[in-house]
């Protein structure tokens, strides 16, 4: 199974792009940090990561419309490489909810 949820802050929007096939994709950095227990110790983690939204349907969304740089949201969606050469991975969302700091 490949499934991501992650609680994060919007720092990063690209201007919306598309694909050679005419998909609509935006590219989104996310910044997570929390605690978790590992090991039986607590551990601070904070991360970076590089995300991409695809597809008329979600940007459609209303969630969407209303994301910008210092939203707080919960994502949804699956890894995948960046590109077919490429070992990178990229959060690909699938579903996006505003959530309260």
């Amino acid at each position: 199974m490949n499934k991501l949820v992650l609680q994060a802050e919007v720092v990063q929007i690209e201007p919306l792009r598309y694909t050679p096939a005419g998909i609509p994709l935006l590219s989104v950095v996310l910044r997570h940090v929390s605690e978790q227990v590992e090991a039986g110790m607590k551990r601070k983690v904070e991360c970076e990561v590089n995300a991409v939204i695809l597809g008329d349907q979600i940007l459609g969304t209303p969630a969407l419309k209303g994301l910008k740089v210092g939203s707080h949201i919960q994502a949804s969606g699956f890894l995948a490489k960046r590109s077919l050469k490429s070992t990178q991975l990229v959060m690909h969302i699938n579903h996006i909810e505003h959530i309260s700091d």
